[in-house]
Order: structure tokens, then C-alpha cells, then sequence
């Protein structure tokens, strides 16, 4: 059971993983108050009882909270931090974001008056469908959740994190922010810019026939889910990580012209050679997720 309470707790941003987090954490926090542009978003949180107060003005959103956690866009985030938003805290605020991205974010915190307890957080997961509607106070549950030191960590900041990371139900794993970046530059940005381009070799065929729309089914379909992700998130992800991606993509295309040359060629043994070990890897990693699920419903039993 974790020990974090927050008195006054402020989530900055509304969408899926921001109302997930408050709804997460009702039983932690005396007050929850969301901050949102939209009326519509702000209206539908309190009408379900996600927040207890809602607001679009920032400051007075966040200005009374010890606790605020940034559930915004990369950019978003970092035009925050780097504007007026310091200014607005007290001291010795817990400050969290959720960014997909952490080196620039965790730089921008540099800058905040001394006193503000930062750190990037990162939790790895989510859904497909955007908006406050599909809130689920469970999505963060038994998922790693990254947290990222900044300048302005302290051990009483650490301390908080870890303490609100366990109140999610979350695994927490700490690391810096360059390695984080270019670790989910890996597994996350990279796959998304494949399953792109993949999307795009297949409408190109589809312009000629059209029965790779028709015959298309389960493989495709799970090869191209990534294509489909909001492309404003997208877009703020791969600016902000741009050289840990392309470095990746350059290894990828090392990887394909490998096979590729050995496709051309027909050496049907080395091509086997060649994929066998990926299928171990990728056996192997399965069955590490199966393991750390047993272990983490023994945890939680």
C-alpha cells in the first residue's frame, strides 16, 4: 500500500491518460481539480465524478496544489514548463508529467524556481481511443511507469514519485532521460514509423488492385494498428526524439537489406538462419511478460 496522499492534487490535461490518472488516484487525494481547454471535456469530468473542480485557467488550476502532474502533449508540456507555470507554484510542489518524451522535457525543468519538486514520468501505456469518455482508472496497473530526474529532484522528490507511481498500481523503473528516449525511440517510435510505412506500401499496391483491402485480415491488421495513432502526438514524439530515432531507423534498414539479400538470392537455409534467432527473441520476451505478470498478480494478491 503506498503512503502518498495528496491534499490538494491538480492533473493538467484531460484526455484518456489524465482522466485515467485522477480517477486512479481518487482515493489519495482530499481534492482532485483538472485543468482542460475544452468545456465540453471539463463538463463531462465532473459530471462523472472524475474531478471535483475544473477549470480552464492554469494558474488557478495549479496555483493552491501540492501535487500537479502534466497529462499534455510533448510540447504542450515543455511550453508550459518553460512559461509562466513555475511562477504559478508553491514550493515544494510535486511537479510529474506523463510525456512520451523525456530529454527535453527534463531540461526545461532546469529552469523552474528552486523549491519546485520535478521529475519526468513517462507510464508505459494507454489506448487507442483518445478523450475523457475512455478514462480507466486501472490502465496504469501492474504497466511500468519511468521516472526521469531532473535538476530539480531532490531524494524528497524521488521519494514522492515512487510513492504516487505505487498509488497507481504502476512498476516503477528509474533511468535517465537520454537512455529512456533512446530506448523507447526502439520500442515504441520506431514501430510506429514501420507500421506508417507499411501502410503506405499497401495503399500504393491497393491503387492498382484492390484486393489487398479485401484479403487483408488479422496479420496486417496488428502490423498497422500503429498507422492509425493521433498524428499531432506523433509529431511532438519524433521532433523531440529525432536523433535516437533515426539512428535506430538507420540499424533497421541494415537489418532489412540483410534479408532482403539473401530473399534475392534464394538461399532459403541462410534466410532461415537469419530469422531464427528474432523468433527466439521474440519467444523469449513473451514468456518474460508472462512472468512478470505471475509475479506481479502474486504481488498484488
Amino acid at each position: 500500500m503506498s503512503g502518498f496522499f495528496a491534499q490538494r492534487l491538480t492533473v493538467v490535461g484531460l484526455g484518456m491518460m489524465g482522466g485515467s490518472l485522477a480517477l486512479a488516484l481518487r482515493g489519495y487525494a482530499a481534492s482532485i481539480t483538472g485543468v482542460d481547454t475544452s468545456a465540453e471535456t471539463r463538463e463531462y469530468a465532473l459530471a462523472h465524478k472524475i474531478v471535483d473542480y475544473a477549470t480552464d485557467d492554469l494558474r488557478a488550476g495549479v496555483e493552491n496544489a501540492d501535487v500537479v502532474l502534466l497529462a499534455a502533449p510533448v510540447k504542450a508540456i515543455i511550453s508550459m514548463i518553460r512559461g509562466r507555470l513555475g511562477s504559478y507554484l508553491r514550493s515544494n510542489t510535486l511537479l510529474i508529467d506523463i510525456g512520451s518524451t523525456k530529454a527535453d522535457i527534463c531540461e526545461a525543468m532546469s529552469v523552474l524556481p528552486v523549491g519546485i519538486q520535478a521529475i519526468g514520468g513517462h507510464p508505459m501505456t494507454g489506448k487507442e481511443s483518445p478523450g475523457i469518455a475512455f478514462s480507466d482508472g486501472e490502465v496504469y496497473k501492474n504497466r511500468p511507469f519511468v521516472l526521469c530526474p531532473s535538476r530539480r529532484t531532490t531524494p524528497a522528490t524521488q521519494d514522492r514519485a515512487v510513492g504516487l507511481v505505487e498509488a497507481l498500481g504502476a512498476v516503477v523503473i528509474e533511468m535517465d532521460a537520454a537512455r529512456h528516449d533512446h530506448v523507447v525511440a526502439a520500442i515504441s517510435h520506431l514501430p510506429y514509423l514501420l507500421s506508417a510505412a507499411l501502410v503506405a506500401t499497401v495503399s500504393k499496391e491497393g491503387e492498382t488492385d484492390d484486393a489487398v483491402w479485401r484479403l487483408a485480415a488479422g496479420g496486417f491488421r496488428d502490423m498497422s494498428r500503429l498507422a492509425g495513432s493521433d498524428l499531432s502526438m506523433m509529431g511532438d514524439i519524433l521532433n523531440t526524439n529525432t536523433r535516437a530515432v533515426a539512428t535506430l531507423l538507420a540499424q533497421f534498414r541494415m537489418q532489412l537489406a540483410m534479408i532482403e539479400a539473401v530473399l534475392i538470392a534464394q538461399e532459403n537455409g541462410k534466410l532461415v538462419d537469419l530469422l531464427r534467432p528474432t523468433r527466439e527473441a521474440r519467444l523469449a520476451w513473451m514468456q518474460s511478460v508472462e512472468n512478470n505478470k505471475q509475479e506481479n498478480d502474486k504481488r498484488g494478491s
